[in-house]
């Protein structure tokens, strides 16, 4: 089954049956509006917000900007949507699903089998003509539980290896894997070994991500097909959690760094790479 759900589908399927949980979020609230303000401004019908910062990652330090959440945080904001076991659950952001994908790679790793994106965000969903609303739902009481381990993870030694032996790709911006800028981490570069492949390069012009023969001809061009072994990174494992779901869709099971850039530099005996190629 994919793991995305179209706007046109969505806005046929009754909305009662879902979960909805909103993550509209921004890298940086300076001259825009925080991850509440935009839920309030509005959302689905019924969806719930959870905070991508608070509850879909853990406190920013060694580990990175956005380590990995605690399954008791990941638990408490999906009872809170009303979540029971084998609960079918949509995520969306206002687009282009990059928070959704941290949201739904979050909710895979600690169990939850049913999970999809809504591709495109609330933009496609507006657009396809979706209802929107600004009141919010009372609490839910789901009876959720939550176990991590449903997804392959990285963490900075086996990331080192997969450079080595298979294809860690750098989902950032070509200007920062190359170096020669970083906007928000102390150290410009890349992991050694690791490949560029922006991930915007894996979306549409709309935002919703490309179609599966163009991201497996993508793919393809790079050298990776279905049995290489991959893991993906970006500066603190949001953005590269939209190209595992990309890959997926393309049939390649990737695993994710989820500490990436920002956990990697955390030690300054780690080697950093620059320039175009993979050093």
């Amino acid at each position: 089954m994919s793991a995305v759900v179209s706007a046109s589908d969505l806005l046929a399927s009754d909305l009662s049956d879902l979960v909805l949980v909103d993550v509209q979020w921004s890298l940086t609230t300076t001259g825009g509006p925080s991850a509440r303000e935009r839920y309030a401004a509005g959302h689905l019908p019924g969806a719930h917000h959870v905070d991508l910062d608070a509850e879909l990652s853990g406190p920013p330090g060694p580990g990175g900007r956005h380590p990995m959440p605690t399954a008791h945080a990941v638990e408490a904001a999906l009872r809170r949507c009303g979540a029971d076991d084998g609960a079918r659950v949509v995520v969306y952001d206002q687009g282009p699903s990059m928070a959704a994908a941290r949201a739904w790679w979050v909710l895979r790793y600690f169990g939850v089998e049913d999970v999809r994106v809504l591709d495109g965000g609330l933009a496609a969903w507006t657009a396809a003509g979706g209802p929107t609303t600004t009141d919010a739902p009372e609490p839910g009481a789901g009876t959720i539980e939550v176990h991590a381990g449903g997804l392959p993870v990285l963490d900075a030694e086996s990331a080192a290896g997969l450079a080595r032996d298979g294809v860690l790709l750098d989902v950032r911006a070509a200007e920062r894997y190359r170096g020669e800028t970083e906007p928000i981490d102390p150290v410009a570069g890349h992991v050694p070994g690791a490949r560029s492949l922006p991930v915007t390069e894996l979306a549409s012009a709309d935002g919703t991500l490309r179609p599966q023969p163009e991201l497996r001809e993508l793919l393809r061009r790079r050298g990776i097909g279905v049995e290489t072994p991959v893991g993906a990174y970006c500066g603190s494992g949001v953005t590269a959690a939209q190209a595992v779901l990309a890959l997926g869709e393309a049939g390649v099971n990737a695993a994710l760094y989820v500490g990436s850039w920002s956990d990697w530099i955390g030690d300054p005996g780690r080697p950093v790479a620059t320039g175009a190629e993979p050093g």
